[in-house]
């Protein structure tokens, strides 16, 4: 019992840990997993967008059948190049070109949504929906593109049309070199990754050292629009990581019930069994 009681409070020590470190804070993704209209224009959005270098090569197309795509719908609508409806999602791009080009091979996306969950912290899903809003212009990079989330990512923005021009603005505190105490750094990047730096001292700072990032879209209206779509590409990606969730947590309530039932039938019975002896 000990034992159990020290691995509970150790996983929700690191746990803690993790959420306090780990960097851009997190946005709450929508939960939409039974929207089926929000997961068929998910599956539409994952395949035209992300199936081109990443794979899902643990899904079958005829597994969307679960989200109400019927086999000619989804021969029409989500298959290009030849697949049968029964074929695994997989991309022609082979891992050594894939570095080559991007530096390391794309991960696959199949499970994603559960690999970047944390036990008693954020979500796979809110990792994602931060992640795919939170790119920007940044001309120091390769790509072109960085990312609020993941710094330096190898990927570029592929729905960057879809979510419009906007600039970065990143607001550092910092001690300072030699006695000049702390600095407040700005760094701003307009819509075309061209970054603005201003150093302004902080002579009676006593805090701690800090980063706050701000997106400022330029047209707001679309940008809306973009965090929808994104939501519903998050919701398909996390129904995809286990199709049979919502299958589980139906079973799940059915069987607790059972055994609040049972946890009942039990006691009566161990009181009747024993109400003779003192």
């Amino acid at each position: 019992m000990k034992k159990l009681l020290g691995a509970l409070i150790l996983m929700l020590t690191c746990s803690g840990a993790y959420a306090a470190e780990g960097g851009f804070p997190l946005d709450t993704a929508p939960f939409r997993s039974n929207d089926l209209s929000a997961l068929q224009n998910g599956a539409k959005l994952f395949v035209n967008n992300c199936l081109n270098c990443h794979s899902a090569s643990s899904m079958r197309y005829n597994r969307l059948r679960d989200i109400g795509l019927t086999d000619e719908q989804i021969a029409k609508n989500l298959l290009f190049t030849g697949e049968k409806v029964g074929d695994l999602m997989t991309v022609a791009m082979t891992p050594k070109d894939a570095k080559t080009w991007f530096g390391a091979a794309p991960p696959d996306l199949s499970v994603i949504a559960r690999a970047k969950s944390v036990n008693a912290g954020p979500s796979g899903s809110d990792y994602i929906y931060t992640y795919l809003r939170t790119f920007y212009r940044d001309q120091a990079q390769a790509t072109g593109w960085n990312n609020l989330v993941f710094p330096s990512v190898a990927m570029p923005h592929v729905l960057w049309q879809e979510q419009g021009p906007h600039t970065v603005t990143t607001v550092a505190m910092h001690a300072a070199e030699g006695e000049h105490g702390w600095e407040r750094i700005t760094t701003v990047h307009d819509e075309n990754g061209v970054p603005t730096v201003t150093r302004e001292p902080v002579p009676n700072y006593h805090g701690h050292e800090s980063s706050v990032s701000r997106i400022v879209p330029k047209n707001p209206v679309q940008a809306a629009a973009f965090d929808n779509q994104v939501a519903d590409l998050v919701a398909f990606m996390t129904w995809m990581s286990e199709p049979a969730a919502q299958q589980r947590t139906r079973l799940g309530v059915w069987v607790l019930l059972f055994l609040a039932v049972f946890t009942i039938i039990a006691w009566r019975l161990n009181s009747v069994y024993w109400k003779d002896i003192k």
